[in-house]
């Protein structure tokens, strides 16, 4: 999963949780994975859930994974309501925006990872962990089957199954090599921290290998050509924190070997860090080709072997083959195949993640009870073209066939909730009100009254749905995922009978119990070096250079998950900054 970060007073919001409540109350299957499309539903399905009663057992909920999705779900979750089983094949959180960090020992791996049940410590009564992996979700029986992590399962003794209520799958997501030949064989990856330690021993092999006396200058430079496929953040951060390592630290202690030295980051697109602002990409590309990075843009990597990288130009076609000693692989996520089974199973097939509504339930799962968050789902907005005519039919409150503008501000609020791309319409075109959008689209005979009939509402809203995009595959999404949804099922109960929603323009009358949840862009950093950094904040700010790193190094001490890691991860940038970064191999 690529990273975003954000800056200021958005900052202290963040794992603090932002998003307004809304989500269905049925089920919990939240699941962290990421992609797009949209799949016809009804509203009155979305949000149903079985009557409690006053003397009934707790009921279950699974939590499946323990990422940023997960982790955010459970700390905000008043466990006390629910009988909670959590389970992972790793029993601890990392944090992991820091693991590029990790690769060249500015951080140690410790210094990023909380145990689960030290941060669940409090709730220990209300929450058992089991250290296992969900091989299957049997959607039918409402169970799952998992394989325990440290058990003896050559004669099957650790499996196990468990029975759910709302099953909250936050499995996050795996790399996407696009089905390159030779890139599980022979790359590097950076999503576990077990991936970053791995890299770390790669790279002082490397340079190990290139001091033995019986090797010539020709195989130094393939040993110490370390490539980076994928300019996204990731693949940046690392090269600029390779970078960082090789001019600050092992040079000077690999001084016959410095000038053989490079690192070349290969990008599909035109641009590194394209999710960026303009200004971000070409500060960055500017910077690395004064510090001797190669970026090589338009070029997709075609295959890989235990030697060679062989990649195509996009602009003229030809294939060029260069050596290298290290390659990290940072192109893309995938989809889990525990995840591509329960897509199979519920009709959503051909997807990259799993869809869910506007209150993040999994589609086509009606009875089920699941939810899905992080990057292992994508929420598919619902489209007001789809639903134009119930909306008019709901505002016509008199039942006339046209609207007045009196009668549009009266739902105008629940519109806006159930369909924000309306509202991020009219500021994309700097519209103060909802009258200059219809506006242009009233004909002559009704300029004056303001009045507009179905076909001249459906020529105003007609362009609204192209603002209708899918949330990024970041920790930050995941953490307001996660956040949205244990605010809902917190105030469950209270919920259904004063429901706090927008109107139901199909499928039922009255509100919904929650409003819809809804991505606030905090912001997101990109560190480049060097001691320089470049930060996108909200409103179309954009800080570059040193004072942004320190900023930087504020805003990811103040989001660790607890105070040991707090102390721990400050301490190592301290020790870096007196004694350097360890070289040893461990």
């Amino acid at each position: 999963m690529r990273f975003f970060f954000f800056t200021s007073r958005a900052a202290s919001r963040f794992l603090d949780g932002i998003g307004r409540p809304g989500v269905s109350t049925a089920a919990l299957l939240l699941t962290a994975a990421s992609g797009g499309g949209l799949v016809a539903y009804a509203d009155s399905a979305a949000e149903s859930a079985p009557e409690p009663s006053q003397n009934a057992p707790k009921k279950k909920v699974l939590v499946l994974g323990t990422g940023w999705a997960g982790t955010s779900f459970l700390k905000n979750l008043d466990c006390s309501q629910y009988e909670v089983k959590v389970i992972s094949p790793r029993n601890y959180f990392a944090f992991t925006p820091l693991l590029p960090s990790v690769t060249c020992g500015t951080v140690e791996p410790r210094s990023i990872i909380e145990p689960i049940r030290r941060m669940f410590e409090k709730k220990s009564k209300d929450v058992t962990f089991y250290e296992a992996e969900c091989f299957k979700i049997d959607a039918s029986k409402k169970t799952v089957h998992c394989r325990s992590a440290v058990g003896t399962n050559l004669d099957g003794n650790g499996d196990f199954m468990l029975d759910y209520d709302y099953l909250v799958v936050a499995l996050g997501a795996t790399v996407n090599t696009f089905n390159t030949p030779g890139v599980l064989e022979h790359c590097d990856f950076l999503k576990e921290v077990e991936d970053a330690q791995k890299i770390r021993r790669s790279v002082i092999d490397c340079f190990e290998k290139a001091s033995l006396p019986n090797i010539s200058e020709e195989e130094k430079r393939k040993t110490l050509h370390f490539v980076v496929i994928g300019g996204g953040p990731t693949g940046v951060e690392f090269a600029a924190e390779l970078h960082d390592f090789l001019v600050e630290d092992l040079v000077k202690l690999y001084p016959a070997i410095q000038e053989f030295v490079k690192i070349t980051i290969i990008q599909s697109g035109e641009h590194i860090l394209n999710m960026f602002d303009e200004r971000i990409a070409a500060f960055a590309e500017e910077k690395f080709q004064r510090d001797g990075i190669e970026v090589a843009t338009g070029f997709r990597v075609v295959r890989v072997s235990d030697d060679l990288i062989t990649m195509k130009s996009k602009s003229v076609g030809e294939e060029v083959s260069v050596p290298y000693g290290m390659a990290v692989w940072s192109a893309g996520i995938g989809t889990r195949p525990v995840i591509m089974d329960f897509m199979q199973q519920i009709g959503q097939t051909n997807r990259r993640a799993l869809a869910t509504n506007e209150w993040l339930r999994v589609r086509e799962c009606e009875g089920v009870y699941g939810y899905a968050i992080g990057d292992c789902a994508t929420v598919s907005q619902r489209k007001i073209m789809d639903d134009i005519s119930m909306v008019f039919k709901m505002a016509d409150k008199d039942n006339s066939g046209t609207l007045t503008l009196k009668e549009i501000y009266d739902v105008l609020e629940d519109i806006c909730l159930r369909y924000p791309q309306v509202e991020l319409y009219m500021k994309s075109m700097h519209m103060l009100d909802i009258a200059d959008l219809i506006k242009g689209a009233i004909g002559d005979a009704h300029k004056e009254s303001m009045v507009v009939n179905i076909e001249e509402f459906k020529k105003a809203l007609s362009h609204v749905d192209s603002q209708v995009k899918s949330a990024p595959a970041t920790a930050q999404v995941a953490s307001q995922q996660g956040n949205y949804l244990a605010e809902c099922f917190n105030k469950m109960d209270k919920c259904k009978e004063q429901p706090e929603g927008p109107l139901r323009m199909t499928g039922g009358s009255g509100r919904h119990f929650f409003r819809p949840f809804r991505y606030k862009h905090l912001g997101q950093f990109a560190p480049l070096g060097g001691e320089q950094a470049a930060a996108e904040l909200p409103g179309d700010w954009v800080s570059m250079g040193h004072s942004t790193q320190w900023l930087w190094y504020s805003v990811y001490a103040s989001k660790q998950v607890s105070w040991r890691t707090r102390v721990l991860v400050v301490s190592d940038w301290t020790r870096r900054f007196v004694f350097g970064r360890d070289s040893s191999r461990i």
